[in-house]
């Protein structure tokens, strides 16, 4: 007998898996957010030793990547690093989604299962969305640098101090400063489209991981303006996080990522 969110497609007389239908999905509003958000909460405040501990990793994540673009003296990468740093949040919440489709089936929560479900789950299809994650992640970097040698290749900035001299009061550090930021938010809301809910999808049920991201791209094209808020919100949500030095993330993390699942739910029939 096979655990809930973990049924497999019964397969035809000649050995092939069947054409499965692609998910299809609701239009959400407002309301369906704010509703999604309070089961978030109520998500980490039954069981929070889950989220803390998951946030307390990612935490110490972020402290220690901060530290080493200082040791390695590229401090100029701490800032596109951190507006990155949410880039990577879908997956690291991936056990989050696991604890609420428990709580949602009764099942026990116990870190081995957890685990085994999430972030050390058999499907490729988990890992296949975590190679998509940091490509584009990659992508962003390389971009910071690309920019950094087309815009600001002839100006000197060893510390921190003078790259934000640099960005702040000339003509080619704003360039740079508009520029960034417009390439940066067109990867954010890429990667947002395509991981809003495709990696709750995979660890719910028995689909592909191309399946999967265009289902959660239907999703934001379905409500837009909704769905695009959302984004902007936990982008808002997890760079305030980093500001007493990421320790935001100890309660920002778990409740979006408990709220992401519920999303899901609502968002795909």
């Amino acid at each position: 007998m096979t655990e809930p969110g973990s049924e497999q497609h019964p397969v035809t007389p000649g050995g092939q898996e069947p054409d499965v239908p692609m998910p299809e999905v609701n239009e959400l509003g407002f309301d369906d957010l704010k509703e999604c958000l309070l089961k978030g909460m109520n998500d980490f405040a039954r069981a929070p030793r889950f989220g803390l501990v998951i946030g307390s990793v990612f935490t110490l994540g972020g402290i220690l990547i901060i530290l080493s673009l200082t040791v390695w003296k590229v401090n100029w990468l701490v800032y596109p690093a951190i507006m990155g740093f949410p880039l990577v949040g879908p997956y690291a919440a991936v056990g989050l989604y696991e604890v609420s489709r428990r709580r949602e089936k009764n099942l026990p929560l116990q870190w081995k299962e957890i685990l085994k479900s999430s972030w050390f789950n058999s499907k490729r299809e988990l890992q296949w969305m975590a190679f998509v994650m940091l490509f584009i992640f990659w992508i962003w970097i390389y971009q910071v640098r690309l920019l950094v040698a087309i815009i600001l290749g002839e100006m000197s900035f060893a510390t921190w101090a003078r790259f934000l001299e640099i960005i702040t009061t000339t003509t080619e550090g704003l360039i740079f400063i508009l520029v960034g930021h417009v390439v940066g938010a067109f990867l954010a809301m890429v990667l947002f489209s395509v991981t809003v809910v495709s990696i709750p999808l995979l660890l719910d049920r028995d689909v592909d991981f191309i399946t999967a991201m265009i289902t959660s791209i239907s999703t934001v094209f379905k409500s837009p303006v909704v769905m695009l808020s959302w984004g902007v919100f936990v982008t808002l949500a997890v760079i305030a996080s980093f500001i007493p030095m990421f320790l935001g993330l100890l309660i920002v993390l778990p409740v979006l990522g408990h709220t992401t699942w519920h999303i899901y739910k609502k968002a795909v029939v």
